[in-house]
């Protein structure tokens, strides 16, 4: 069984049969390629990727911030998540956040870091090479600088009013942000990687770095203490699926919010959706409602207590949930939690009654089968704006994906989990693995996720066609949907017609996601990797 060819690309796809890597830089690309050639692993892989992106992409994700990890062990022929999500702080309280927006920027923005937790721990567990092969080439390019790229620049531009003055002093060191082919560079980011190398997750966590994050909040009005660094863990739950045709797709549990796309992959199961056509105006209305049903869902449920995930993917429930969608478009609520609804607002379904879960992602496949889909953030760009002291680290602002409404399920309160929509997926078929593939975009992820995956598994895409295909998001309150302008003019006019509202996008946005991808190919066994290129997404194949 070949790879399928059908779907027109921006750029050419990438094979390979040893390893395969694709992420949202080729600095990154390449470093976890390089650790597939020494002889590593895709574990090894993972956190050369990570590393890199984080001196590579600084805006988007970084050591300091969380995320999860899909990994699948091909020697145990297990299923894992990786939760490096973290926590509030102990003194995260609705009070500590009367002061307007200090929950968006800032000091007060962040959650515990645990993006360090998160890859040493999957080091410790399935790694194969020395901490200092790993991190070599982030070292290298903090330590000697990098080309900034374009998108680089437009990027670190539209985030600099974010800095603090520590923050500033690490990218705007020109008194501006970087422009493209100039270089970036982060020494004292690369003397933090040094001491991780040396001293694992008990020197960021414990010892000296713990203490200088420490003392770099008490001197700031900061929450975070050195107990909330002690007690930090990360989490290996089992993850959630669901099945769609031939087809079992995988995601982190809640609080991750993944299960959205799961939900809405269950409501649109027994649509004939090849036969409607690609993104054609009833395909596109079916896809819209479902998101809107599954996004309700997801807002109600996913930080309640004892969330009914078992309900929410339950075939008769969906079947009850695809009976609400009719030939107009349904009213939806938008993407985070609200106290007063609007009029004929979509509302969640009660699972309960069927009971009988700034952004990059990347992946990585090696050639014994194993296997990592990684989404991981600080959040805004460049998270928090602060610089964490001496460290070269950048804070995330996770605590503003709590609410600050007291009867959200989601709201701020000490040492707390958040709904995460970060949700990386994997796709099986036949008991092998099909694909692995997720994308950066806020709650917009559990929209491009579930588009990405049917264009590989409904219309018959490669997977660098999937990535490229252009894409719907449906962000505000009531019926507008967004749209890239690439979607024709008689599909929006269809659309409005079912009292759609169409908001045209440019024709390529990171505003609908930046995915990425490997695909498997079933009988052969080689890879093919996508890579978006509404970022500077890069795959390389060994």
């Amino acid at each position: 069984m070949a790879f399928p060819s059908h779907g027109v690309t921006h750029r050419p796809t990438v094979t390979g049969t040893r390893g395969m890597v694709s992420s949202a830089h080729p600095l990154a690309s390449l470093a976890g390629a390089r650790i597939l050639l020494q002889g590593g692993n895709a574990f090894d892989a993972t956190v050369a990727v990570a590393s890199t992106l984080n001196v590579a992409e600084p805006y988007m994700s970084g050591i300091a911030g969380c995320g999860y990890m899909l990994v699948y062990h091909a020697k145990e022929d297990a299923i894992h998540v990786l939760d490096y999500m973290g926590t509030s702080p102990h003194q995260a309280t609705l009070d500590a956040y009367s002061v307007p927006r200090s929950n968006e920027g800032g000091i007060r923005s962040g959650m515990i870091p645990a993006a360090c937790g998160g890859w040493m721990a999957l080091l410790d567990r399935y790694g194969s090479m020395s901490r200092a092969d790993i991190f070599a080439s982030a070292i290298e390019h903090a330590e000697n600088g990098y080309a900034v790229t374009t998108k680089n620049a437009e990027f670190m531009a539209g985030a600099a009013s974010r800095f603090s003055e520590t923050g500033a002093k690490i990218i705007m060191s020109r008194g501006r942000t970087p422009r493209p082919g100039e270089v970036l560079v982060q020494k004292e980011l690369a003397q933090t990687f040094r001491k991780v190398v040396e001293g694992g997750a008990e020197v960021f966590y414990r010892g000296e770095i713990a203490k200088h994050i420490a003392q770099f909040f008490r001197e700031n009005d900061g929450l975070i203490t050195e107990k909330d660094l002690e007690d930090f863990q990360v989490d290996w739950p089992a993850p959630i699926s669901t099945t769609f045709k031939d087809y079992e797709i995988y995601c982190p549990p809640p609080p991750c919010s993944g299960f959205q796309y799961l939900e809405t992959f269950n409501i649109l199961e027994n649509d004939p959706l090849a036969d409607l056509g690609h993104n054609s105006a009833q395909y596109l209305h079916l896809l819209i409602e479902a998101i809107k049903l599954a996004s309700a869902d997801r807002a109600e449920y996913t930080c309640a207590e004892n969330p009914p995930i078992t309900g929410l993917l339950s075939k008769d429930y969906a079947a009850s949930q695809r009976k609400r969608i009719g030939y107009r478009a349904g009213v939806g609520g938008g993407e985070r939690y609200t106290k007063d609804k609007l009029p004929s607002e979509i509302l969640p379904g009660n699972a309960a009654e069927w009971i009988n879960e700034c952004t990059t992602h990347f992946d990585v496949v090696d050639g014994e089968g194993n296997a990592v889909a990684v989404t991981q953030s600080l959040g805004s760009g460049f998270g928090s704006g602060v610089a964490l002291g001496e460290t070269g680290m950048f804070l995330n602002n996770f605590m503003n994906w709590f609410d600050l409404l007291p009867e959200s399920p989601n709201a701020i309160g000490p040492h707390k989990q958040i709904e995460m929509c970060m949700s990386p997926c994997q796709v099986w078929k036949d008991g092998k693995l099909f694909a692995v593939i997720g994308t950066p975009g806020s709650h917009g992820i559990l929209q491009t996720t579930a588009q990405m995956v049917l264009n590989l598994i409904e219309h018959g895409m490669n997977i660098q066609a999937a990535i490229e295909a252009p894409r719907v998001r449906v962000d505000n309150p009531g019926t507008s949907v967004m749209m890239e302008g690439r979607i024709p003019i008689d599909v929006r006019a269809g659309l409005e017609a079912r009292g759609h509202e169409p908001n045209v996008l440019p024709d390529w946005t990171a505003g609908v996601g930046g995915g990425q991808g490997i695909a498997v190919d079933q009988v052969e066994g080689s890879l093919m990797g996508g890579a978006d290129p509404r970022r500077d997404g890069y795959s390389i194949g060994i």
